[in-house]
C-alpha cells in the first residue's frame, strides 16, 4: 500500500454489518496516523475486525472545539488524519463538517472515502421516488417545533428522510400526519443488521401500528413520500374535507392536516373550523 498524502481523510464506516465498508476504507484506516471517531469503543469494534492498529482519539460535540485545532495543526505537521463516526458517512448529524469546513479554510487537502450512508439506503428501500429528495435528519423534540418544521416542507415535491429514536417515533408519525397529510411512508429499523426491519404503508396507517405496538428498537429511519400537485380546490370542498376531519380530530390537528392537503394557508382553515364549530 501506498503512503496516504497528508490530509484529512473522511471515511464512511457501516451503518450496521461490519462487513459494510469499502477496500479503500480499510486501507486509508490502516495508514491514517489518527483516526478521529465519535466513541471509541465502537470504532474499535470496526478496527478489531479488519484488524487495523492505528491510534484512535475521540473527536464529538462535547470536545470537538478543544479537539479540532489539535487535528488540523497535526495535518500542518505533514500527519493523516481520519475522520470517522459511529456509523455512516461523517458530517451528516454529526460536528464532523467543522472539522472539515475548517481544514477547507486551511488549505489542507481533504477529501472523502464514500459508503454506507443510513438515510439514503433507507430511501432507496422505502420503495418511494429517489429521483427528488430531502435529508432533514432528526426533527426537534418538541410537537409545535416539529410541526413548525413539518409545515416549511409541506409543499415540497421530493421524498423527505428523517432519522428518528424509538421513543419519540409515535409522536413523530403522528405529527406528520396532521401536517403533511396522509401520504406514504416507510420506517426502517436496524438497517443491514441482523433484525432489520421495514414496515411500508400510509401514515395513519403506520402511526396506528407503533400507537398500538411494543416500542420498537434500534436505529430508525422514516422515509416519507412527496407532495402531490392539487388541483385548486373550493371552500365547499374544503368546509366538507374539515368538517368529517372534526369529526375524528381536535380543531388543532384537523386544521394542520387539511391545510397541508389542500395547500391552504392554515388561518384560513383555522377561521373555517370555527365557522363550523359555531351554532347557526
Amino acid at each position: 500500500m501506498s503512503p496516504l498524502e497528508c490530509g484529512l481523510y473522511v471515511v464512511a464506516t457501516p451503518i450496521g454489518n461490519l462487513g459494510d465498508i469499502t477496500l479503500r476504507g480499510i486501507e486509508v484506516l490502516m495508514l491514517a496516523d489518527k483516526i478521529a471517531c465519535e466513541d471509541t469503543r465502537v470504532t474499535r469494534k470496526l478496527l478489531f475486525r479488519h484488524s487495523i492498529k492505528s491510534k484512535v482519539t475521540s473527536y464529538h460535540d462535547h470536545n470537538a472545539n478543544t479537539v479540532r485545532p489539535v487535528l488540523i495543526q497535526e495535518i500542518k505537521n505533514g500527519g493523516t488524519v481520519a475522520l470517522v463516526c459511529d456509523a455512516g458517512m461523517p458530517s451528516i448529524s454529526d460536528p464532523g463538517y467543522k472539522l472539515i469546513r475548517d481544514s477547507i479554510v486551511a488549505g489542507l487537502y481533504v477529501t472523502v472515502v464514500p459508503g454506507a450512508s443510513a438515510g439514503l439506503s433507507g430511501l432507496v428501500l422505502s420503495g418511494l421516488p429517489t429521483d427528488r429528495f430531502l435529508f432533514l435528519g432528526y426533527l426537534p423534540s418538541k410537537s409545535q417545533q416539529r410541526r413548525n418544521t413539518l409545515e416549511e416542507v409541506s409543499g415540497i415535491s421530493a421524498s423527505l428522510i428523517f432519522h428518528e429514536n424509538p421513543e419519540r417515533l409515535v409522536r413523530s408519525l403522528k405529527d406528520m400526519l396532521c401536517v403533511l397529510g396522509d401520504r406514504p411512508v416507510a420506517v426502517l429499523r436496524e438497517l443491514t443488521k441482523l433484525h432489520e426491519e421495514v414496515r411500508r404503508g400510509s401514515l395513519n396507517e403506520l402511526w396506528a401500528h407503533y400507537a398500538h405496538s411494543a416500542k420498537p428498537k434500534g436505529e430508525i429511519v422514516v422515509v416519507v413520500g412527496p407532495a402531490n400537485d392539487i388541483e385548486k380546490i373550493s371552500d365547499k370542498e374544503i368546509f366538507t374535507i374539515l368538517g368529517e376531519r372534526l369529526k375524528v380530530l381536535s380543531v388543532r390537528d384537523a386544521v394542520f392536516e387539511v391545510a397541508a392537503i389542500t395547500k391552504q394557508a392554515r388561518k384560513k382553515i383555522y377561521m373555517m373550523a370555527i365557522k363550523l364549530q359555531t351554532p347557526s
